[in-house]
């Protein structure tokens, strides 16, 4: 015997790009699922006592004045399930990767409360970026909200395709949310995916530019509600949303159809509401709970470095910390342009392991101390300081050591030797092409020297005697080869250079001194 289900029809009254207002519902709850005729949908939301506002999300054919519209008391669900994973979705979990059909294990509420705060656990698991400057100075955690803020062609994209990339093999499931991005763009992060292997523990939810404004809202919502499917089932998930600006848009373009007073920057009043309670789903449970994690990258594209945007500001407020990307820094070849001034993890030390901890303290305060004094070297004509030559030696070397190119993520093991190898200043001996060598090739060169090391430092997490001796053993050994190995001709030219610079200096005072005498005269 089927069981009873309750219906109503409605009659469409009117229609405003994509909001549909219909009159005749008796019943009406936001987020209900509203059809039309052949397969065209719709959610709830808002209504009165004489209408309801519907959006459309999915248009089969065009609808027209007069057309019924049905409801029945279910809401807009998503389907959710373990096959997601490798699959790029739209948000009506229809598949776009032509792969065949996808077969869901649940359906879950789009619209859903986040969780309570009896049921979370404080964040103390350290979310390895793979991105030394973050992981450094900018620590994230499994269950933060980190916000990334940066003009157009920043690297923004690049700090979660890279966090992504990063979480091959450690059982982190990873869900991209492209909102309004151009096919070309998704295109870039599918292949990126592809060729990385990265589709083994990611999908992707996508909602193009070319998308209907009720696609483009509802993508985050459906990666948070994927992402919650995982979690309850204990495991880590991290999520990247690209970005929240063109959600505010499509948002924004939905509001004044409904005909809802705009406010500042012709935003609706509740868009704060819309992104907090959305950011808000980010958690790490209790053991009660599974133990399971969502961590949530938002990304907000500002105009020409305004951090006071309305929505970038009120994203600030509701997020655990945000990474600035500079455009000046970008241009001067600082890649991550990570502005470490207004950069800030709310979250911080709590979740990194207590020896990336150890080395990391003072580098923020070296490298900002550093920037400060090449800014008024510049300035000074005389000579320098042994102190300052030194300092300024060191923070050219951290300097380089922050620089990384994209799509190439380290490990939290090799950032350790190569932080250890800055605070001991055993970096000093190297030029600044063979630092940019050290980087690379250290790991590895740990791997044929000391293996067990490697597995030592990753099982403690902490710097004890052991390990130190062992780091400073593999790093002077390093750096005395490749010292043997450098070309004598190498240090005459530096020494070279020295003695011209010395000479110099000393023909330019002897002219000043000429020139003063002649004065006198």
């Amino acid at each position: 015997m089927g069981s009873l289900r309750y219906t109503e029809e409605g009659c469409v009254r009117c229609i405003r790009g994509c909001i549909v207002i219909v009159t005749g519902f008796e019943n009406c709850i936001n987020g209900q699922l509203i059809r039309f005729g052949y397969g065209t949908e719709g959610i709830i939301l808002g209504f009165d006592e004489e209408e309801a506002q519907i959006l459309i999300v999915k248009e089969e054919d065009k609808i027209k004045t007069g057309d019924k519209a049905t409801a029945s008391l279910e809401p807009f669900n998503t389907p959710v399930g373990e096959k997601f994973i490798g699959r790029i979705i739209n948000p009506l979990g229809e598949v776009l990767d032509g792969l065949g059909p996808l077969e869901a294990d649940a359906e879950y509420p789009i619209f859903i409360d986040a969780p309570a705060i009896l049921t979370r656990d404080p964040l103390c698991k350290t979310l390895a970026t793979g991105i030394k400057v973050v992981d450094m100075m900018i620590p994230c955690g499994f269950g933060q909200r980190e916000l990334i803020l940066g003009d157009k062609m920043t690297g923004k994209t690049t700090i979660v395709t890279d966090t992504i990339l990063n979480q091959k093999d450690t059982d982190v499931i990873c869900i991209y949310c492209a909102i309004g991005k151009a096919r070309s763009a998704l295109a870039k992060v599918v292949q990126l995916f592809q060729d990385r292997d990265a589709f083994d523990y990611s999908l992707i939810v996508a909602a193009y530019a070319s998308a209907p404004p009720g696609q483009q809202y509802l993508a985050p919502y459906v990666a948070c509600s994927v992402g919650e499917y995982f979690m309850h089932q204990g495991k880590n998930v991290f999520i990247g949303f690209d970005d929240f600006t063109k959600h505010a848009w499509a948002y924004r373009e939905i509001s004044l159809l409904l005909g809802r007073p705009p406010g500042r920057d012709s935003y609706p009043g509740d868009i704060f509401y819309l992104h907090s309670k959305m950011i808000e789903r980010a958690a790490f449970m209790d053991k009660e709970h599974g133990q399971g994690s969502m961590t949530f990258f938002p990304i907000v594209e500002i105009l020409e470095g305004d951090l006071t945007g309305y929505i970038s500001s009120n994203l600030v407020s509701m997020t655990d910390g945000q990474i600035y990307l500079s455009t000046p820094l970008f241009g001067e070849g600082q890649k991550p342009a990570v502005d470490l001034g207004l950069s800030v993890s709310r979250v911080g030390s709590k979740v990194q392991w207590k020896s990336v901890k150890s080395l990391s303290g003072s580098l923020r305060l070296e490298y900002v101390q550093y920037k400060e004094l090449m800014r008024i070297s510049k300035l000074k004509t005389s000579g320098q300081s042994e102190e300052a030559i030194q300092q300024l030696k060191g923070g050219e070397i951290l300097g380089e050591i922050l620089k990384q190119d994209k799509d190439s993520p380290v490990s939290l093991v090799a950032q350790v030797l190569i932080f250890y190898a800055v605070k001991k200043k055993i970096l000093y001996e190297l030029t600044l092409d063979e630092v940019k060598k050290f980087q690379f090739e250290i790991l590895d060169y740990a791997k044929e020297r000391n293996p067990d090391l490697l597995k030592i430092i990753a099982e403690r997490q902490d710097l004890d005697e052991e390990i130190e001796n062992g780091m400073s053993e593999i790093l002077e050994q390093y750096v005395k080869e490749v010292s043997k190995d450098r070309p004598k001709d190498e240090d005459d030219e530096e020494e070279g250079v020295s003695v011209g610079v010395d000479a110099l200096d000393a023909a330019t005072s002897k002219k000043s001194v000429e020139g003063q005498e002649e004065k006198k005269e």
